[in-house]
């Protein structure tokens, strides 16, 4: 009997120990369960580039930062239900971590603007300021003053001297109309009318032939003709083609110098015809030198030529431009940009579009620090800011500033499928 009561009180005793125990238990891990078991890292990755992996915790070796583990069975980070109707791909970026990666929002902005229109273009003459130097004359070339092609000329300077017969002759005339002149005029009972006449129409004569009034008075004052004939630039600018050689024979068909006024030029840009219809007569451009050997400038459009060339596809497109110092020559090549004005489009900053070749994304802000990678189609680049043509609304809020590594961050956490 005494045996029964006292395995009866060990076995009381053993399990007023167990229940203790359970219960300490329990209050220690909060449950009444058992601990549960610790969570399984499968890899280390960089958060930066999660195509790199590790087995063993450390920091990355390209940028330093520490590896992030990837646990078994948990769902990607950031995924679950989101507020506001946000997609399932939406992923959640910490404020602190946001600022860590310096992540900038921009609105997208709806609203005309301009874009660029760049061609290239070429330096040429203004067709308007060049001249030819003719004689009127019959006569053979004595001295060339102007002997090589380049050379700068001032309106009026001396290029060449002409022996002409036909003129030395006209100012014998006119020295022998005015002696006729004097004659008649001391003769009461001549016509002095007449003599006048005979003088006025030598003299007519010899300016026709270009032969200038200083020159018609010199042969007046020293009673002998002059042999030779100076014939002068008729304008300023430079040289661009010489046929005068001493001892020609010249008539007037004789074209022996062309002079060209480089002080304004024309840039003749080559547009595409796609684009051609954008731009105005009067309008504005950009023009810039690839060797940099011109400074920059701003022409204005003056002419549009009416044919495309077959071969190119292009207008030609003019502009009129000062020339200070000579600076542009002919036939130098030019950048030319023309910026035309554009009808109301959505615009998001250039840095907002991660553009992979074959899909353009943008990251839109749902809240609440959820960012949704969305898939848009892009336009042109208007100055800093690109166009959407679809896939946003106007209001919206996106990355502008940290999208690669939020696109790092969307491959990690496995909500990327490109």
């Amino acid at each position: 009997m005494k045996t029964i009561l006292r395995l009866l009180a060990l076995a009381a005793l053993l399990g007023a120990t167990f229940l203790g125990g359970y219960i300490a238990r329990g209050v220690r891990t909060g449950t009444g369960g058992a601990t549960p078991a610790a969570r399984r890292v499968l890899y280390y990755v960089d958060p930066m580039h999660p195509e790199y992996r590790s087995d063993a915790p450390g920091v990355a070796p390209d940028c330093g930062m520490p590896l992030e583990p990837v646990y078994a069975g948990d769902p990607p980070a950031g995924r679950g239900t989101v507020t506001g109707g946000a997609p399932e791909t939406a992923i959640r970026i910490s404020a602190e971590r946001q600022q860590a990666i310096g992540v900038a929002f921009s609105p997208v902005v709806s609203g005309a603007g301009t874009r660029t229109i760049r061609a290239v273009g070429r330096v040429a003459p203004d067709e308007t300021r060049i001249g030819h130097v003719h004689t009127r004359i019959d006569g053979w070339i004595e001295r060339v003053l102007v002997d090589f092609t380049g050379d700068v000329v001032r309106q009026g300077e001396p290029m060449l001297t002409i022996y002409s017969p036909e003129m030395l002759a006209s100012q014998q005339e006119l020295l022998l109309a005015a002696r006729a002149r004097e004659v008649m005029k001391g003769n009461p009972l001549g016509p002095a009318g007449h003599g006048d006449s005979l003088f006025e129409a030598a003299k007519r004569r010899l300016q026709l032939w270009d032969l200038g009034d200083e020159q018609i008075a010199q042969v007046l004052r020293t009673g002998q003709p002059i042999p030779s004939v100076t014939v002068a630039a008729p304008m300023s600018g430079v040289v661009t083609e010489r046929k005068a050689f001493p001892n020609q024979r010249v008539t007037p068909d004789s074209d022996l110098y062309t002079i060209t006024d480089l002080t304004h030029v024309w840039i003749l840009a080559d547009v595409f015809e796609s684009d051609a219809a954008a731009i105005a007569i009067g309008g504005r451009a950009r023009v810039s030198f690839p060797n940099a050997s011109a400074p920059g400038l701003v022409g204005r459009v003056n002419y549009i030529q009416p044919r495309v060339d077959p071969a190119t596809r292009t207008l030609q497109v003019r502009l009129d431009a000062p020339n200070p110092g000579m600076r542009m020559k002919p036939d130098m090549f030019a950048n030319v940009e023309f910026d035309v004005a554009t009808e109301a489009q959505l615009t998001v900053p250039a840095e907002a579009v991660l553009d992979s070749g074959e899909r353009q994304t943008v990251f839109v802000d749902r809240g609440n620090g959820y960012l949704e990678p969305r898939e848009v189609v892009a336009g042109e680049r208007v100055g800093d800011r690109i166009a959407v043509r679809r896939g946003l609304a106007a209001g919206e809020r996106v990355v502008s500033s940290g999208t690669f590594l939020i696109d790092s961050e969307t491959r990690l956490k496995g909500t990327r499928r490109d």
